[in-house]
């Protein structure tokens, strides 16, 4: 049995944690690393696709104890089925508004031929920094 604390925020993720044997975050020590899904409910534009895994990632940081979400997050790896303009013009657009204009994550898109759903077209994976509660 592992020591390290891990994370499923959402009925969505549990029942997939059970059925594919993983976990959504985990926290080690100050650092917390999650990814995205919350529900199978996927948005049919990629704008309101990219908002909603924004939305994902910080309601999972905050239940790992990342009281501050996006604010946190130092590391982004971005996996698109397509990587195109519109694309990273709802990834900018949820970047401000989630993270602030201050707040400037490092960032690696990469492409893939698919993601874990079949309507998936976008998935967010970071790594945020979440010193423990004093």
């Amino acid at each position: 049995m592992s020591s390290l604390p891990y994370f499923n925020h959402s009925p969505f993720t549990g029942s997939l944690s059970e059925r594919f044997y993983y976990s959504q975050a985990v926290r080690v020590g100050d650092r917390i690393e999650c990814w995205d899904p919350k529900t199978g409910d996927i948005p049919t534009s990629i704008t309101a696709e990219v908002e909603q895994a924004f939305a994902n990632i910080d309601a999972c940081l905050r239940s790992a104890g990342a009281d501050e979400g996006w604010r946190q997050v130092y590391r982004v790896n971005l996996y698109a089925t397509e990587l195109s303009e519109e694309l990273f013009a709802a990834w900018t657009a949820s970047a401000k508004k989630w993270a602030g204009d201050d707040h400037k994550p490092i960032l690696t898109a990469v492409g893939v031929a698919w993601l874990g759903l079949p309507a998936m077209r976008v998935e967010i994976e970071v790594v945020a920094h979440a010193p423990p509660a004093r």
